[in-house]
Order: C-alpha cells, then sequence, then structure tokens
C-alpha cells in the first residue's frame, strides 16, 4: 500500500476542494476578526450539507464550483475518503469553536482557530492534506473505516 490515499471509491475534484478550504480559512479568519458567531453557524451548517445531505447544495462548495469554472481550471480526481474525513475534523474544529465562544474562552478558541487554519491553508497553498496522511494510517489499522461513518 503506498502513501497516496487509500481508495474508497469516490473521486472528488481537488481544485473544488482547494478552493473550498480557501473560502473556510477566510470565514475563520472573518471570525476571529469580528467575533460574530453567525459565521460559524453558517460553517456548521455548510458542513452538515457536505457531510450528510449533500455536498453539490453546500454554499462553499458551489461558491468554489463557481471559482474553478470562473478560472478554467481543469479537474483533478482524488479519492473522496481522506476529504470527507477533513470535513468531519473541520465540522467538529467549528463546534468546538462555537463552545469556546459561547463559554468565552478566547484563547481556546484561538487556540482552535490557528489549527484549523493551518490545515486548511496547507492544503490551499501547498495541496498538503493533513487528514489524508491520518486517513492512510487508519485506513492501515482499521481497514473498513470508511464504510461505518
Amino acid at each position: 500500500m503506498s502513501s497516496a490515499c487509500p481508495l474508497n471509491f469516490e473521486r472528488v475534484d481537488s481544485n473544488v476542494t482547494r478552493f473550498s478550504a480557501l473560502l473556510v480559512a477566510s470565514l475563520v479568519g472573518l471570525y476571529l476578526y469580528t467575533n460574530s458567531v453567525y459565521i460559524l453557524y453558517f460553517l456548521a451548517f455548510d458542513f452538515i450539507m457536505k457531510l450528510f445531505i449533500n455536498r453539490g447544495i453546500s454554499p462553499v462548495s458551489m461558491f468554489a464550483e463557481f471559482l474553478k469554472g470562473m478560472f478554467k481550471i481543469k479537474d483533478n480526481l482524488v479519492d473522496g475518503g481522506a476529504k470527507r474525513l477533513a470535513g468531519i475534523f473541520g465540522f467538529l474544529f467549528v463546534v468546538l469553536l462555537i463552545v469556546a465562544h459561547y463559554f468565552d474562552i478566547w484563547s481556546f478558541s484561538l487556540g482552535v482557530a490557528a489549527v484549523f487554519l493551518a490545515c486548511s491553508l496547507l492544503d490551499v497553498f501547498f495541496g498538503f492534506c493533513i487528514a489524508c496522511k491520518i486517513y492512510f494510517i487508519i485506513k492501515k489499522i482499521y481497514p473498513n473505516f470508511m464504510n461505518n461513518l
């Protein structure tokens, strides 16, 4: 087994996910600047749409698709399993930010946001998906991991 993301037989466009990660990182940065919890609600709603309902009707995904088309970027299909795991991590980060916001734990919010931004921006600028690496390790230990999610 190579160090590439193992196949889960779902393919997603890497360019769309990178645009999506840039938009999410921008919204997290906007939250840090404005301290408006409504931005986090929007992100939570968007992650729920992507993960549990239909990725195609997620506002961030639709805008990312629009940007990809506008810049006329070709498809770059990759395994969707790691990107789904990245979405789950993103959703958990957003939930942690919402909880920290309501408990008024600003230092914890900054820490969570810093990790979230680092992961997102690594994917945006370098194409390095941390969730992909974690996914590979988990798939080696538990081969049916994503089948249960």
